[in-house]
């Protein structure tokens, strides 16, 4: 079977290239496939594993007009400067960096401008954490005196707040 799949399979145990799959799973949130096998000459089992490869790779359009690849560690590091020692645990700053990235995948095609990044990064960070928000934002935006501050807090604080698991009306 492994050799008559169009790719070849080889038995880590015994060489062959003969197996039947026993189980499949998906994994990691559904983006991979976890194979159980077993090799047809030996009887042994082992697993292997099944991943989509990104093959057109999302480009920013930067400010400037430049253009270089997502790096999802690029929108990691902001978040993590934004967070500081805030008490946010390091699963929600990098789910929020994956969720990020799942819809920027959904919605662009080949490229992004980095405004529709740091937008959704700002849009996530003020439900997680308001501090958070404003140092993202006041990098973003880039802040030039306290004055600039306020008027971004009295905007975030007139903002209707949002309950977890409510619906969104419009």
């Amino acid at each position: 079977m492994g050799g008559r799949r169009g790719f070849l399979l080889i038995c880590p145990y015994c060489g062959h290239n003969d197996d039947k799959v026993i189980d499949s799973r998906a994994s990691d949130g559904g983006r991979v496939v976890r194979r159980r096998r077993e090799c047809i000459a030996c009887e042994k089992r082992y697993t292997t594993y099944e991943k989509v490869e990104e093959t057109a790779r999302l480009m920013v359009v930067k400010r400037d007009g430049t253009r270089v690849p997502f790096n999802k560690e690029n929108v990691l590091k902001g978040v993590l400067a934004a967070c500081g020692k805030r008490p946010i645990s390091d699963e929600a700053k990098r789910g929020l960096v994956d969720t990020v990235e799942e819809e920027l995948h959904r919605e662009f095609d080949r490229e992004v401008p980095s405004g529709a990044i740091g937008e959704r990064v700002m849009q996530k960070l003020a439900e997680l954490d308001k501090v958070a928000y404003v140092r993202f934002a006041s990098e973003y935006y880039q802040f030039q005196n306290v004055g600039q501050f306020v008027e971004e807090l009295k905007e975030l604080d007139s903002r209707p707040r949002e309950m977890k698991d409510q619906a969104k009306l419009f």
